[in-house]
């Protein structure tokens, strides 16, 4: 049931025939209407379409010019079709790849919470909200739930691809169990909490395929801007030909332009190219995310993540590694080095966690313990239990047992042994240092203590400077003392951070930021970063987190990875930028369609206009319709920038801006330059002309 999916290919070729024939489904007036640019286009095509059967009297122009010019605006219009059809395509194959992935499990419903001996086998497909189900080691969990009683180690792989399995128990922030995990040990009780469509996976399903996608405030400004520029166009064309009717009046020479050549004009000069592509644009960034594997419940989530410049970032997961790594062994008075090594080596080699690997790794590469494999020892294992909170191996000569330092203290003194002085001052020690204490005992004697501790992420330190570079300030939210904090902080490159930190602490800080003007992101997992969470302009929600966190949040991420708030913040920035310079583009390339169109526009009503013909372009009906042509294939040509985005830059907005002038501003002006006379060229030599 894995769900990290391959991303379909760009424009694979089944791809492009659905969206070929989207394309001219889409050809509605109720449909087009939804974009007001491109339905410019589509009236113009249609009128033009009719003036193909119908000439006004005394009308000069030439049928093929007419022909060609509508066929053209039908292809305008089509190509943003297609643009947008081809985006929403890729979704929905990945929507075909995640329902592939999900399977119908069987599910042991109960009649009563309180006797898991009377049950009933069920498919999944038939569980409800409220169902009651019993789950033990081995079982697939058959949907989405909470535990109501029980603790297990769960295997979330199959959903987020973490190998290390995770502790889900009953009343507390690690009761949210996700359909197709597997349970390793122990057994559950599960109250399931979404009805058949309705779970994260359908969620996610639904959202790829586009189709219920919202635009984002951003999207609506910018197309109302668009509209706008359209109307503004549409206007002044129309004021054009009564201006051309009494030049010709005046002057007795010349000719009335044409309506086809104002519908030329007008298609030309407004902002098509953004238009046609605007749908495709926010479509493929909310692909992106997908492919990231982070469900969003919105668009508006992801667009917020672009304008993000507040991080809070929590320390263990996201600044650490998640699972901290063994850094020292404190052997107790009498006990060697050497002894506490070999013994926490030996209660680890089963111990198939990272942190039993650093234990393992720790006492070979520094106290040169001999390296074996679990088949090598005369024993039994003793796995890691919810329950007893400690694992080990049991040896001819006794038992060998690490763990929870409470739960080895308990188990030696049930044993007749007792505690040691200096190994609790030294678990408080490092308990005040931040670290983990993990106690070793064999037999009824404690051995000493195993320090794990955070290590901080390979690279983090450079992808906060990232941040810095993009004008976001990051702070690191840790519920450690300020001495721990402080230095983890340093060693990590953040620019801030809260210790100490409770869910009230959390909640005003992001209140004191907006209220200041900053737009906030946070990540959490559980029920107490609920109120933060909902407060936070963008909430980044762990799979494995509680319910209440998946609930406050506007994002959830499948792999539970809090390092992903980062790469979401890139793909909002990307999102925006990529808009940003496709309407640079879409703007400043109609300077090169106004020496283009205007002087081949009112040639026939000022022929001394011509003389502006600077690209030496054949004849004023060459040089209109290769503006056309121009127009509309240049849509064509920006869909895989649309669909893949501008490349990624950790930079200012000032910066960007200037990046974009230069290059799609100025790219704009000279690429419809060259484009407009080479497809002049072309129908010069094709004998259209």
């Amino acid at each position: 049931m894995a769900i990290h999916h391959k991303r379909p290919a760009l424009l694979g070729g089944k791809a492009i025939m659905e969206a070929i024939a989207a394309s001219f489904k889409r050809l509605t007036p109720a449909y087009q209407m939804r974009n007001p640019v491109m339905f410019v286009v589509y009236v113009g095509a249609i009128i033009t379409t009719i003036l193909c059967f119908y000439h006004a009297p005394g009308s000069t122009e030439k049928t093929w010019f007419v022909v060609w010019t509508c066929v053209w605006l039908w292809f305008t219009a089509l190509f943003a079709n297609f643009a947008e059809a081809i985006a929403e395509g890729r979704g929905k194959a990945q929507a075909e790849t995640l329902k592939a992935a999900r399977k119908d499990l069987p599910a042991r419903k109960l009649k009563s919470a309180k006797d898991k001996s009377n049950c009933e086998t069920v498919s999944s497909s038939s569980l409800r909200k409220d169902d009651i189900i019993f789950v033990e080691a081995g079982d697939f969990i058959p949907g989405d739930g909470q535990v109501i009683e029980g603790v297990a180690s769960v295997d979330e792989s199959a959903i987020t691809g973490e190998s290390a399995p995770v502790i889900r128990e009953s009343g507390g922030d690690r009761d949210a169990v996700t359909g197709g995990t597997r349970i390793l040990s122990d057994w559950l009780v599960i109250r399931i909490t979404s009805n058949p469509g309705e779970s994260f996976l359908d969620k996610m399903i639904s959202l790829v395929e586009g189709a219920k996608r919202q635009k984002t405030p951003n999207e609506i400004a910018l197309a109302i801007l668009l509209a706008g520029m359209t109307i503004i166009f549409l206007l002044a064309t129309v004021t054009l030909l009564p201006f051309s009717m009494y030049a010709v009046e005046k002057t007795g020479s010349g000719a009335v332009v044409s309506v086809t050549v104002l519908i030329a004009l007008l298609v030309c000069l407004a902002p098509t190219t953004i238009g046609g592509l605007l749908s495709a644009i926010g479509i493929a960034g909310m692909d992106r995310l997908i492919v990231a594997n982070v469900v969003a419940k919105s668009g508006r989530a992801v667009e917020a993540a672009g304008d993000v410049n507040v991080l809070l970032l929590d320390k263990t997961g996201t600044i650490t590694h998640g699972n901290r790594q063994a850094a020292a062994f404190y052997p107790v008075d009498g006990i060697a080095h050497q002894q506490l090594a070999e013994a926490s080596a030996l209660a680890s080699l089963a111990d198939e966690t990272p942190e039993g690997k650093s234990i393992v790794h720790l006492a070979v590469s520094r106290h040169n313990v001999k390296e074996r494999k679990s088949t090598d020892i005369e024993g039994s294992f003793i796995p890691f239990s919810a329950e007893t909170r400690l694992s080990g191996v049991t040896l001819k000569d006794g038992q060998i047992l690490k763990g929870a330092a409470d739960a080895i203290e308990a188990h030696v003194e049930r044993l007749g042994g007792r505690s040691s002085p200096t190994a609790r001052a030294q678990i408080e020690k490092i308990a005040r240092d931040g670290g983990t204490p993990l106690l070793v005992a064999q037999g009824p004697k404690i051995l000493g203590v195993i320090h794990l501790k955070d290590v901080i992420k390979h690279g983090i330190k450079e992808r906060l400077a990232d941040l810095r570079r993009m004008g976001i300030k990051s702070i690191m939210v840790t519920g450690d003392n300020p001495l721990t904090a402080a230095a983890i902080a340093a060693e990590a490159g953040v620019d801030d951070y809260i210790a100490q930190a409770t869910p009230q602490t959390k909640l005003d800080y992001i209140k004191k930021m907006q209220a200041g003007g900053e737009l906030v992101a946070m990540v959490g997992d559980g029920t107490n970063d609920a109120p933060a969470l909902a407060q936070a302009d963008v909430a980044v929600v762990m799979n494995s987190g509680t319910q209440a966190a998946k609930e406050a949040g506007n994002m959830i991420d499948l792999d539970s990875d809090p390092t992903k708030l980062i790469e979401v913040v890139e793909i909002g920035k990307q999102l925006l930028m990529t808009r940003g310079a496709l309407t640079t583009f879409s703007i400043s390339n109609d300077l090169a369609k106004y020496f283009a169109i205007i002087p081949a526009a009112f040639a026939s009503t000022y022929p001394a206009l011509m003389k502006l013909n600077v690209m030496g372009l054949t004849s004023p009906e060459s040089a209109i319709l290769s503006a056309v042509i121009f127009n509309a294939l240049i849509i064509i040509f920006l869909i895989p920038l649309a669909l893949k985005g501008v490349k990624y830059l950790p930079a200012s907005a000032n910066s960007l801006l200037q990046r974009n002038v230069l290059i799609y501003g100025v790219g704009g002006v000279i690429i419809p330059f060259a484009g407009i006379k080479l497809i002049d060229m072309l129908l010069t030599a094709a004998g259209v002309s």
